[in-house]
């Protein structure tokens, strides 16, 4: 169904209607969460048929099925999204602000410890531009294949962003979330606002451990894909 529907859309990825490609404007449509008319191109006569076309495929879908609930273990709180690695990675990439002034470079494995969080964590770098460091969480302590004194000690950092693949609730770009990242050790519910979306993976900025609240619709519904 899913399939059906992308084909439909104008496949513009304008944007207008709240999300960045059509493809995750279509998942919404799956999900209830969004209606046809949500997309401007649509309501212009020349693509009436579709946005028919679209209408009916979806009124012959069932519209709940089994709840399926997302919850920190630590404080319970619900979430809307977990958040998994990219593909072949083995956690979700976070973006780190050190506060030290060691140098690290492509490939060099870093002990440190996320403001907020008490677990100290191994991870490998990814990427560097400018301060920020992107990296993979490899461990909470070293692995037998790396020696303790090839990681470097970045103590303290301000982890800024989370990108993954999700499994969920449709998303929108600058919307606030509370998410679970699957590679979590404390199973913690985070926040942070989605800045990105694009064929099923998701960047996630200005985190904070912290969630003030727990709305009535937090967690999320699994329904046809």
């Amino acid at each position: 169904m899913l399939e059906r529907i992308k084909n439909l859309l104008p496949g513009f990825n304008c944007g207008n209607c709240g999300y960045t490609q059509c493809d995750d404007f279509a998942r919404s449509l799956i999900n209830k969460t969004e209606n046809p008319s949500q997309c401007p191109v649509l309501l212009r006569p020349s693509y009436s048929a579709d946005k028919k076309a679209i209408e009916e495929m979806l009124s012959k879908e069932p519209a709940f099925h089994p709840v399926k609930i997302i919850s920190g273990v630590i404080d319970h709180y619900l979430a809307d999204i977990i958040l998994h690695p990219l593909k072949n990675e083995k956690s979700c990439r976070e973006t780190l602000l050190p506060f030290s002034s060691v140098k690290v470079e492509p490939d060099d494995v870093i002990r440190y410890r996320p403001l907020g969080c008490p677990i100290t964590h191994i991870a490998r770098v990814i990427d560097t531009e400018h301060n920020l460091i992107t990296i993979v969480i490899i461990g909470p302590q070293t692995t037998r294949s790396t020696d303790a004194t090839e990681i470097l000690d970045l103590g303290i950092c301000m982890v800024l962003a989370f990108q993954g693949t999700y499994e969920g609730r449709s998303l929108k770009v600058g919307e606030t979330i509370r998410f679970l990242p699957h590679h979590c050790m404390m199973q913690k519910v985070h926040s942070g606002v989605v800045v990105n979306l694009e064929n099923g993976n998701v960047r996630i900025e200005i985190i904070d451990l912290k969630v003030w609240s727990m709305p009535e619709k937090s967690g999320y519904i699994n329904r046809h894909n």
